[in-house]
């Protein structure tokens, strides 16, 4: 699935979500439902290659800010929930995630605590839609091992960026000002 077709797909979720058809995860794993297996399994390739670039510190701390605090797992929730804003939010993110300042979900965040930019539910799409079409809970991760053999699959360490420390608040408000001063107050206040 090349990545016009993904944003597609992610776009026609999002546009039934805001309509009030049904949540982003259930429209999206509906849409995936109504595709042959072989282009499900694309999508998860495509869905794995976007989330895995946005696994870097600057993005981390971007939901460090916004989340209050962020283990693995919910930057893992945070990556996906990014990828379900859709292309244009997803790019701003990646080319500097001090972008997410002027996200009504990081505005949110900062004044109620909002979690709408952690999506677990994103993450395991592909996987249920699957079970959805074969009834079998394991069918999507069988088909996946089949497409990558456990040794084709070398992971490497991912670069991302220099590390710093999310708890200076100098220095997160240097490197996300704005997500800083949204979250954590102005600078030195």
């Amino acid at each position: 699935m090349d990545t016009d077709r993904f944003w597609q797909l992610i776009d026609a979720a999002r546009s039934t979500a805001a309509d009030g058809g049904e949540p982003f995860d259930e429209a999206l794993v509906r849409l995936l439902t109504e595709r042959p297996r072989q282009e499900i399994l694309e999508y998860a390739e495509r869905f794995d290659a976007l989330h895995d670039a946005l696994y870097r510190w600057d993005v981390w701390a971007a939901a460090y800010l916004i989340g209050g605090g962020c283990s693995d797992d919910s930057f893992t929730d945070f990556r996906a929930g990014v990828i379900a804003q859709g292309r244009d939010c997803y790019e701003r993110v990646a080319a500097g995630p001090d972008s997410l300042a002027g996200h009504p979900g990081a505005v949110a965040a900062a004044r109620d605590g909002s979690d709408a930019l952690f999506r677990e539910e994103v993450n395991y799409a592909a996987a249920e839609a699957f079970e959805r079409l074969t009834g079998d809970r394991d069918s999507f991760y069988t088909a996946w091992s089949d497409r990558h053999p456990a040794d084709a699959r070398r992971p490497s360490e991912p670069d991302m960026g220099e590390d710093f420390d999310f708890d200076d608040d100098a220095e997160m408000h240097r490197r996300l000002p704005r997500l800083a001063a949204l979250h954590l107050g102005p600078d030195g206040a």
